[in-house]
């Protein structure tokens, strides 16, 4: 399964961290950002799958676990580091799950948003892989 984590380039003090995204650093120009956050406990995210879009998954606080599958392999990633996300390749099914108390979890697509670009069904899903 290709995913790639990514360092995101941080800057230390003692009066706080600072990150830094910049597309020109980055796999991918961002054409939409979005973040979740105060998702309930228990609560699932994701269950989904593009054809086109790739994201990046950054924790900026708290953690989660990403679920990702290709049809045959899958890997469970534990997010708990804002110097580091996770680059999701199209055509990879993603499920975010045990949210943290306060959990913000920061995602950059490479697309707009585009209804057809989803794979919404995990039976659809293999069926394409």
């Amino acid at each position: 399964m290709e995913v790639e984590w990514i360092d995101i380039p941080n800057i230390k003090d003692p009066r706080g961290n600072l990150a830094v995204l910049e597309n020109s650093k980055l796999p991918f120009d961002i054409k939409r950002a979005y973040y979740l956050y105060d998702v309930p406990s228990g609560s699932e995210r994701g269950g989904h799958a593009h054809k086109e879009l790739l994201q990046l998954i950054i924790p900026l606080s708290g953690s989660f676990e990403l679920v990702l599958k290709d049809g045959v392999n899958q890997a469970t990633i534990s997010l708990n580091s804002p110097a580091k996300g996770v680059l999701i390749p199209n055509m990879i099914w993603r499920e975010l799950k045990n949210f943290s108390a306060g959990t913000v979890c920061l995602v950059l697509a490479s697309e707009e948003y585009i209804e057809e670009d989803y794979i919404r069904e995990w039976q659809d899903f293999v069926l394409q892989c």
